[in-house]
């Protein structure tokens, strides 16, 4: 959480300032393309891999970084740090395990750079050669949004975006026409899945799950405090347009349960198949997909571009290359980085079902080419819909995200209005985060 996070920052910079522990110093020459270089006799160097809040199996990481780098930089050894999975960045940073890079998300962005954990990659494009024009512009310009200076706290290794997933044989059930190729609007969306939520032979079926707040907010890419002021921003026009929408999916007749169930994960689609359409990531539900599909069970299911107002334009979620600043082999952790941005592992993302950051269209054609479960889905939905620049963050979007949590739950179970639970989720906000800000 940020609260402890900020408590707790000076002990962590003092940790941080240790120096890393490994062998040999950095490359000195660089490749055409930008990957530093070793020179013949390089000693060997081991640099240590910590991923946070993102999904990298074993194998997506030998495939996509481990092996790469060794067929590029046979002198680099990349070692997974794999702490419990309840461990968080504070505790792993606290207890001197120091990784050289970071591979999360940009929604933790802030809590890396709050602990002094990040490196400005400005210094090492430059030093490198890297070219950053290679990089979809929408995804450098959302990176250089969270910091105010300019600085560079990350590179992009994939566009994690929204879908919509659908299951055929609940439309079939009820001689629903499936989502259309182009696209829905919200309301379309909202008024299909109303066809869908009903009851029959005892099996309670729910037409769409919204995801939330923040899943239908990336519609709009709302701020969550107001960069000028500092202030919440949960009032404004824009997440009352988000509440609506969430009030009118509640408002469903049996949409929430009896037991006040209002929200319904991935299990509910893939396992019970009793959700026809969810609003997730690609990459929250094609790994879990493909699971299911070995495991032999059957799911009818396919892809639709998800759902947007007035724009068909959603923001995704960054998956991303951090450095940690107090690394010692900054030039050789670059050089991994330059590698999984390289033509051949983008390539081979794609096949396996990421969105490459790199701007090469061709390679959507490609995109699930070597994943089973993909095959023969309408793969089409996942370019379909412009993706947005994601807004700009605040150490104190955690505070006001929990306030926006409790408004939903007001919103589903008792029917309160939106203009009430987003003024008092203002308020709760407000108040929050200014005693955050008084004991700093």
């Amino acid at each position: 959480m940020i609260p402890s996070l900020i408590r707790r920052s000076a002990v962590l910079l003092s940790v941080l300032a240790l120096p890393l522990s490994g062998c040999a110093g950095s490359a000195d020459r660089e490749a055409e393309q930008g990957q530093p270089q070793a020179k013949a006799e390089a000693a060997p160097v081991e640099l240590t891999f910590y991923t946070y809040g993102n999904t990298l199996t074993n194998t997506e990481f030998e495939q996509f970084f481990a092996a790469p780098v060794r067929q590029a930089h046979p002198h680099i050894t990349l070692k997974r740090i794999t702490p419990p999975p309840e461990t968080t960045p504070e505790e792993l940073l606290s207890s001197g395990t120091l990784p050289d890079l970071i591979y999360t998300s940009d929604g933790s962005y802030t809590r890396f750079t709050t602990l002094g954990a990040v490196e400005d990659l400005n210094g090492l494009v430059q030093k490198h050669g890297f070219d950053l024009s290679r990089l979809k512009p929408v995804l450098t310009e959302s990176i250089r949004s969270y910091s105010g200076k300019g600085e560079l706290v990350a590179l992009p290794f994939s566009h994690n975006l929204s879908i919509l997933y659908y299951n055929k044989d609940i439309f079939d059930k009820f001689g629903v026409p499936y989502p259309p190729a182009e696209g829905l609007t919200w309301d379309q969306a909202l008024e299909l899945g109303k066809q869908l939520t009903r009851s029959e032979d005892g099996i309670r079926y729910i037409g769409i799950d919204p995801g939330g707040p923040a899943q239908v907010a990336r519609s709009l890419s709302l701020p969550l405090i107001d960069p000028q002021s500092g202030r919440a921003a949960l009032q404004s026009a824009g997440w009352s347009k988000v509440f609506s929408t969430l009030k009118q999916a509640y408002e469903i007749p049996g949409f929430v349960g009896p037991e006040g169930k209002f929200s319904y994960d991935k299990d509910t689609f893939m396992k019970d198949q009793t959700l026809a359409m969810r609003v997730s990531y690609l990459a929250n539900m094609i790994g879990p997909l493909e699971e299911l599909r070995k495991e032999g069970r059957e799911l009818n299911w396919d892809l639709a571009p998800p759902p947007y107002y007035e724009e068909p334009k959603v923001s995704g979620s960054i998956h991303s290359l951090l450095i940690s600043k107090h690394s010692r082999h900054k030039d050789e952790a670059f050089a991994v980085i330059a590698t999984a941005l390289g033509d051949e592992v983008q390539r081979k993302a794609a096949r396996n079902g990421r969105v490459p950051s790199i701007h090469k269209p061709e390679l959507q054609q490609e995109y699930g080419a070597d994943i089973e479960v993909l095959q023969g889905k309408n793969l089409g939905s996942v370019f379909k819909v412009e993706p947005r620049q994601v807004t700009s963050p605040s150490e104190y979007d955690a505070e006001a995200g929990k306030w926006l949590t409790k408004a939903a739950e007001d919103l589903a179970l008792n029917g309160t209005d939106v203009n009430t639970v987003l003024r008092k989720a203002q308020e709760g906000a407000g108040k929050e985060i200014e005693a955050l800000r008084r004991n700093k």
